[in-house]
């Protein structure tokens, strides 16, 4: 699908992915709408964004993503594209899970793309096109000591992203996976813990080498080209495909 003109909802586009995805989706003539809590933060990258309207929303709560999808609608007419890449970390020893925390977690990572999609699709359904880009990790794709919360709902968005492209293929939507590998962004420092001793995921956990994070700006370019190529899945990297 091309960019240009496009009606794009960047979810969490105050930080990180999301504030680099907004960036390169517009300097190629996208039409961003940007949605996260922080007001001032949308209002601020709006200024530097021809085109771009701020709506506030917290992913967690059903009636503001019913909102700001109308709101959206209402402005510019029409949603050609959604990219739910807001999300949260959680990690955690599968016996120390706290429910009432994966809970928070499953509504923010799992169930609020979940309804952002169901009200964008009626509209997609109208228009006879549109694509749907969930951000899940590359955790989705490993299974990794005390990172099931996390990598458990992730998995739940992949899985709902196929399939819904499956069902959607024969109305004009696509629907597309994001795999980001370790980011340098704030994710981490937001991350709920519940982990004694963190892993130094910079360098060598119990001997196994990682490489280096990738910028935000990286996996912003794999969602633009994910986007353009209408791929099924978008991998950070391609020796991440072997986990798969």
């Amino acid at each position: 699908m091309q960019i240009k003109d496009k009606v794009i909802i960047v979810t969490g586009a105050s930080s990180g992915i999301g504030l680099a995805t907004a960036r390169l989706l517009s300097k190629n003539g996208a039409k961003v709408a940007l949605a996260a809590r922080s007001k001032t933060k949308l209002r601020a990258l709006s200024k530097e964004l021809p085109d771009s309207i701020v709506a506030p929303t917290d992913m967690t709560k059903p009636s503001e993503i019913r909102k700001m999808i109308r709101r959206v609608k209402e402005h510019f007419g029409r949603i050609d594209i959604l990219v739910n890449n807001a999300g949260q970390g959680y990690d955690a020893p599968v016996e120390k899970i706290r429910l009432k925390t994966f809970r928070h977690i499953f509504n923010l990572d799992v169930v609020g793309p979940l309804i952002a999609m169901q009200r964008v699709i009626p509209i997609m359904q109208k228009q006879k096109a549109g694509m749907i880009v969930n951000v899940s990790s590359g955790t989705a794709l490993m299974y990794l000591p005390n990172m099931s919360p996390y990598s458990s709902l992730k998995r739940a968005l992949a899985g709902i992203s196929l399939t819904a492209r499956e069902e959607l293929k024969e109305e004009g939507i696509v629907v597309s996976v994001v795999y980001p590998y370790i980011t340098s962004t704030d994710f981490e420092a937001n991350t709920i813990s519940d982990v004694e001793e963190e892993a130094d995921w910079g360098g060598e956990d119990d001997g196994v080498p990682f490489n280096p994070p990738d910028l935000a700006e990286h996996v912003a370019q794999k969602i633009l080209d994910g986007i353009q190529n209408e791929e099924a899945e978008i991998f950070a990297h391609d020796w991440m495909k072997q986990n798969h």
